[in-house]
C-alpha cells in the first residue's frame, strides 16, 4: 500500500507554507477528500476539483467560483505512476499556478521520503523476523527458510561459524568487512557475523581486531545448525563478561568448560554472588582475584589499592556471601555464582 500524508502532517504542511503563500492552499488524498486546508471547516469533503484532477491527470483550472468549487489550480500529486493526491490553490489560476508547483514538489518529496522510510522500516523488521526465526530453529531447514536466507547469502547447507562481536568503531575498514559476510544486528552494540568458510575465519578475526583497541569476539563452532553455533558463542561472550576476561576474542571451545559450569545449579537458596551487585567495587575485585589466580600482590597492584584495603574487601566479600574467596574451594563457588550471574 502506497504511503499517505496524515491529516495532521497534511495540516502541519498547509500552515508552513501559507505563512510564505498569500492564498488558501488546499491538500487533497487520493479520493479527492480535504485532509488539510487554510478553512478548518473544509477538512474532511470532497474537493470536486480534486476529483477532476485524479480523473484526468491534469491541472484542472478553475477560473470561477461555483456552488461546489472555488476559483484557483488543482494539480495532481504522482508518485511511481499514482495519483495519489492533490493540491489545491484558491486564487486567479494565472496567478497561483507557480505556488501549485511548489507546494506540490514539497509535498511529493515527503511523501516519497516516506515511502523511502517505510520500505527501510519494512526491510529491517523483516530481517529480524528471519533472524528470529533462524536463531530459534532446531532440525533440517525448510525449502522457504533456505530461500529466504538465500536473499542475506547465506547457504543453509553449508556449515557456519557464528561470530558476537561488541564495542568495535564504525570505521572505514570495519564497514567493508561488514559487506564481505551477512552480518545482523542482535542489539545496539551487538552484531552477529556469519562465516561460511572455515579457513577463513582467523584471518577474518585478525582484521576484525586490528586498529579496534576496544572490541570483544566471541565465536562458536562451524556447525551445521547456525542456531547452535549462535548460542556457543553467545555462552563464550557471557563467560567473557563475567570474568571480566583480558582476551579481545574468546572461543567456545576455550571456555566450554565454563559455559557448563555457568548452566549448573549449585545453590538451592539463589545466587550467592548477586548479593554484590549492588557493592560494585566488591564485584570487581572479585573479578579481578578470579583472574590473578588468587594472588593478593597482583590483584592489588592491578587494582591499584594497598593490600590491606584488597584485605578489607575480600572479608567484606565472605561476610555479605558467606564464602570467602581467600579459601581456593570457595572461591571456585564463587567463580561459579559469577558465571551463572550471566549466563
Amino acid at each position: 500500500m502506497l504511503f499517505q500524508l496524515s491529516r495532521e502532517q497534511a495540516q502541519e504542511i498547509v500552515d508552513k507554507m501559507m505563512k510564505d503563500i498569500p492564498y488558501n492552499i488546499n491538500i487533497m488524498n487520493h479520493e479527492g477528500i480535504i485532509i488539510g486546508s487554510g478553512n478548518p471547516s473544509r477538512v474532511g469533503t470532497v474537493h470536486q476539483g480534486a476529483v477532476q484532477a485524479l480523473t484526468s491527470g491534469k491541472m484542472v483550472k478553475i477560473w470561477k467560483d461555483g456552488h461546489y468549487e472555488k476559483q484557483g489550480t488543482n494539480e495532481p500529486i504522482v508518485i511511481n505512476h499514482k495519483r495519489v493526491g492533490v493540491i489545491g490553490i484558491s486564487g486567479n489560476p494565472e496567478e497561483v499556478s507557480p505556488f501549485c508547483r511548489i507546494v506540490k514538489t514539497t509535498v511529493s518529496l515527503l511523501i516519497e521520503q516516506g515511502i523511502a522510510l517505510k520500505s527501510l522500516e519494512d526491510e529491517a523488521n523483516r530481517k529480524k523476523a528471519f533472524l528470529e526465526s533462524l536463531l530459534s530453529h532446531a532440525g533440517a531447514y525448510s525449502q522457504r527458510l533456505q530461500k529466504e536466507a538465500a536473499q542475506y547469502k547465506i547457504d543453509l547447507l553449508l556449515k557456519t561459524t557464528a561470530l558476537l562481536v561488541q564495542n568495535c568503531k564504525l570505521d572505514e575498514e570495519y564497514s567493508k568487512l561488514l559487506l564481505l559476510v551477512p552480518s545482523f544486528m542482535i542489539d545496539e552494540d551487538t552484531r552477529l557475523l556469519l562465516i561460511q568458510d572455515k579457513g577463513s575465519v582467523d584471518s577474518f578475526i585478525e582484521r576484525m581486531v586490528a586498529g579496534q583497541p576496544n572490541i570483544l569476539i566471541a565465536t562458536g563452532r562451524h556447525e551445521a545448525s547456525i542456531a547452535a553455533s549462535y548460542t556457543q558463542a553467545k555462552s563464550a561472550m557471557n563467560v567473557r563478561q563475567a570474568l571480566d576476561l583480558s582476551k579481545k576474542v574468546v572461543h567456545y571451545d576455550e571456555v566450554k568448560f565454563l559455559v557448563k559450569l555457568s548452566n549448573t545449579c549449585l545453590h538451592e537458596n539463589g545466587n550467592i554472588v548477586s548479593k554484590l551487585e549492588d557493592t560494585a567495587d566488591l564485584l570487581e575485585t572479585l573479578r579481578v582475584f578470579i583472574n590473578q589466580d588468587g594472588s593478593i600482590s597482583n590483584t592489588s597492584e592491578q587494582l591499584n589499592i594497598h593490600r590491606n584495603t584488597l584485605q578489607y574487601r575480600l572479608k567484606r566479600i565472605k561476610t555479605i556471601t558467606g564464602k570467602d574467596p581467600r579459601n581456593i574451594l570457595e572461591l571456585f563457588e564463587l567463580t561459579q555464582s559469577l558465571l551463572a550471574l550471566y549466563s
